[in-house]
C-alpha cells in the first residue's frame, strides 16, 4: 500500500534544503538502500526533511519497502545513522497503529532489541520504539522471544537513565503479561512479576511461579530482592494453606496433555512439600489420589508422591486418614516397593510404611510375607543410606514381639549380628536425629531377641554378644535407648536362674555382667520411663533363689539411696520392700524407716 509519511520536524542547514528541492522520494529510498555512510546520511536527513515539510507533493513511496530497508541498515550502520533511523521509526510509528503493524516482523524487531546494547542515547530510543509498537498484539507476543531482550530491559531498568528506565520498567510491566516472560525476569533478577503471580495468579501460574523459584540460583541478593519484592507471604500462605491448591496440583499430575505433563514434576514436589501442612488433612482424598499414581508415574515423581504421602501420614491427626490409606489398599500397594532398584524410592517406601507400621502393626504384620521380610532385612544389612537403614529397622521395631515369623525370619537371616554391628558404629558417632532413630529402633528390636518366654533365643542373643551391647547402652544414647536396653536386661535377667547350666561364655547375671552400677546411675535419670526401667531391672536381682547377692551389689554401689530418691515409683517401693524383708539388720533399720515415712511399714510388718 502507498502511503505519505508525516512526522515531527528537524532543522536542516540551507545547502541540504537546497539540494532536497531538486530529488525525489524515489532518488532518497534509492540512496536509504545504496548509499554509503556519508551518502546514507544525507538521504536520512533527506526523508527527515521530506517528512517535516510535508512536501511530497501528492508523490507515492513504497512505505514497507522503505522501512525493510530502514531495519536492514539499523544493523549495520554507524551509531549516529542508527540513532537518525530509531527516531525516525519513532516519528513513522507515532500515534500510528497502522504504520505499527507494519514493524512487527521478528528481524525488524530483532534489529532493534540489538540497539538495546549500545550506547546510552541509542539505547534509551531503542526503548523508547519497543515500547511504542507495544501496543500491538504480535510485538508483545514477539519481543519476549527475542534473545538477550529481557535481560537488556532490565539491566536498562536497573541504569542510571531514568527516561530510560523508566521505558523499560512500563515495558516489562506490559510484558509480564505473558507467565513466560515474568519467568525470563525473574532469571534476569527482576522479581516483582513473579511475585504478583504468586500473589493474585491462578493456582497453576503460582505452581509455575515456584517451580521457577525452586530452580533458579539465588544468591544473597536475589533473595533480599525476593524478599522486598514481597515474595514471602504469598510463599507461605502456598504451602502453609497448601488445601486449597493440591486439588490442581493433582489435575496437573492425572494429565496426559504433553504441554502440561511438563509440569507434573514440578507439580509433585511442590505437592510434597504442602503436604507438611496439616491443612492438607482437610482434603481426604488427596492420599487415596497420590496412592493411584505411583505405579503410573517416573521414579523423580514417584519420590514427591511417597515424600507427600509419608508427611500426611505422619502429622498427630492423621489416624483417619492413615485407617482410610489401609482401607484403600496402600499396604499391598507399597510393600513390592521394597524390590525397587531406585534408592530414594525404595527409601521414602520405607518410611512411609514406618509411619504406618505406628497404628497399623497387626495389618501391616498381616501383609509382610517372608520375601518382604528379607527385603527388609537385606536393606538393613546393605543400605550405605543411615536414613534407609533406621526406617527398616523402625518398621521391625513396631511389629508384635509374640509374633514368631517376624522373628523367625530375621533371626535365620542373621540379622541381630548385623544390628550389634550397626550399633557399634553408630553409638557416639554423633547426635543427629537420625542416628538417635536408628539406635532407638535397634534397641526395640533387642527386645524381640531377647523376649522372656524364648530361652533359646535368649541364649543365642548371648552368645551373639548382646549383653555387653546392653550394658554398654545403658551410659550412651537416648533416654529411650537407656529404658529399651534396660527392658531387654529385665527378660534376660529373668531366666538368668534357668539358664545357668546352658551359659557358655556369656552370663545373664546382671552383676557379673557389670549391669549394676550403670542401672543405678540411670536412677537418676530425668525422665520417668529411664527410671522405671532401671528400677524393674534392679528388682530381678531380688528374686528369692539369688537375692542375698542381689542385695549385697545395690547395698555396695549405693543404690539404695538412689532407690529412696525415686519412692514415688512403684517399683522403688516394691525394691525397698524386698530390701526391708532380706537385707542385713543395719539396712533393714534404714529401710523399715523410708517405709514408714511412706506408711507402707503397717502392711508389711509381719516380715520384720
Amino acid at each position: 500500500m502507498n502511503v505519505r509519511f508525516s512526522g515531527s520536524a528537524m532543522k536542516l542547514t540551507g545547502e541540504i534544503e537546497e539540494e532536497i528541492v531538486n530529488v525525489s522520494i524515489d532518488d532518497v529510498v534509492l540512496q536509504l538502500k545504496n548509499g554509503k555512510d556519508e551518502e546514507f546520511a544525507v538521504a536520512l536527513l533527506r526523508l527527515k526533511e521530506f517528512m517535516r515539510s510535508e512536501r511530497l507533493d501528492g508523490g507515492l513511496i513504497d512505505e514497507e519497502a522503505t522501512l525493510s530497508i530502514l531495519f536492514n541498515r539499523l544493523g549495520s550502520c554507524k551509531a549516529d545513522n542508527r540513532l537518525t533511523i530509531i527516531r525516525l521509526l519513532r516519528s513513522i510509528a507515532l500515534g500510528n497503529d497502522e504504520k505499527k503493524e507494519k514493524m512487527v516482523e521478528i528481524e525488524f524487531l530483532s534489529a532493534v532489541v540489538k540497539s538495546l546494547t549500545r550506547d546510552s542515547e541509542e539505547r534509551k530510543e531503542a526503548v523508547g520504539l519497543l515500547l511504542d509498537l507495544s501496543d500491538i498484539q504480535a510485538v508483545r507476543r514477539r519481543i519476549g522471544r527475542i534473545q538477550g531482550c529481557i535481560v537488556m530491559l532490565v539491566a536498562i531498568l536497573n541504569g542510571d537513565d531514568p527516561d530510560a528506565s523508566h521505558d523499560a520498567a512500563k515495558l516489562l510491566d506490559i510484558l509480564s503479561s505473558n507467565t513466560q516472560n515474568a519467568l525470563h525476569m525473574a532469571e534476569a533478577g527482576y522479581f516483582r512479576p513473579l511475585v504478583q503471580y504468586l500473589k493474585e495468579g491462578s493456582d497453576m501460574n503460582k505452581i509455575l511461579m515456584a517451580k521457577a523459584l525452586s530452580r533458579l540460583e539465588l544468591t544473597d541478593h536475589s533473595k533480599l530482592s525476593l524478599g522486598e519484592a514481597g515474595a514471602i507471604e504469598p510463599l507461605a500462605n502456598m504451602f502453609s494453606t497448601g488445601s486449597g491448591i493440591a486439588g490442581t496440583l493433582l489435575q496437573l499430575l492425572f494429565s496426559v496433555t504433553s504441554v502440561l505433563m511438563t509440569l507434573r514434576e514440578p507439580a509433585s514436589a511442590i505437592l510434597a512439600r504442602i503436604a507438611q501442612s496439616e491443612s492438607i488433612l482437610v482434603n481426604d482424598d488427596v492420599a487415596q489420589q497420590m496412592l493411584s499414581l505411583l505405579n503410573f508415574s517416573s521414579p523423580i515423581i514417584q519420590g514427591h508422591l511417597l515424600e507427600a504421602l509419608n508427611n500426611i501420614a505422619s502429622h498427630p491427626g492423621a489416624s483417619k486418614v492413615r485407617s482410610k490409606m489401609k482401607e484403600k489398599g496402600a499396604l499391598q500397594l507399597l510393600l513390592p516397593f521394597l524390590k525397587e532398584n531406585t534408592t530414594k524410592v525404595r527409601s521414602k517406601v520405607l518410611q512411609l510404611l514406618y509411619s504406618l507400621s505406628k497404628d497399623l502393626t497387626d495389618e501391616l504384620t498381616e501383609h509382610l510375607n517372608e520375601t518382604h521380610l528379607f527385603n527388609i532385612v537385606n536393606i538393613i544389612s546393605t543400605s550405605t543410606l543411615e536414613s534407609e537403614r533406621a526406617a527398616a529397622v523402625g518398621i521391625l521395631s513396631n511389629l508384635p514381639n509374640s509374633n514368631k515369623k517376624v522373628t523367625d525370619i530375621p533371626k535365620r537371616a542373621n540379622l541381630l549380628p548385623i544390628l550389634i554391628s550397626i550399633m557399634y558404629s553408630s553409638t557416639g558417632s554423633d547426635s543427629s536425629t537420625t542416628n538417635n532413630f536408628l539406635n532407638e529402633s535397634i534397641a526395640s528390636v533387642i527386645i524381640r531377641f531377647t523376649i522372656f518366654s524364648d530361652k533359646k533365643l535368649q541364649l543365642l542373643s548371648a552368645e551373639q554378644g548382646v549383653i555387653l551391647l546392653l550394658v554398654k547402652l545403658l551410659s550412651s544414647g537416648s533416654p529411650i535407648t537407656k529404658s529399651r536396653a534396660a527392658i531387654s536386661l529385665v527378660q534376660l535377667s529373668q531366666n538368668s536362674l534357668s539358664l545357668r547350666k546352658s551359659r557358655k561364655s556369656s552370663t545373664f547375671c546382671l552383676v557379673k555382667a557389670g549391669a549394676v552400677s550403670p542401672l543405678i546411675q540411670l536412677l537418676e535419670d530425668t525422665e520417668r520411663e529411664v527410671v522405671e526401667a532401671a528400677l524393674h531391672a534392679l528388682s530381678t536381682l531380688l528374686l528369692d533363689e539369688i537375692w542375698e547377692g542381689g542385695v549385697n551389689s545395690i547395698a555396695k554401689l549405693s543404690g539404695v539411696e538412689a532407690i529412696i530418691k525415686n519412692v514415688q515409683v512403684e517399683d522403688a517401693k516394691v525394691i525397698l520392700i524386698d530390701l526391708a524383708q532380706k537385707s542385713d539388720s543395719r539396712l533393714k533399720s534404714t529401710v523399715a524407716k523410708v517405709l514408714a515415712e511412706l506408711e507402707l511399714l503397717q502392711s508389711q510388718s509381719s516380715y520384720f
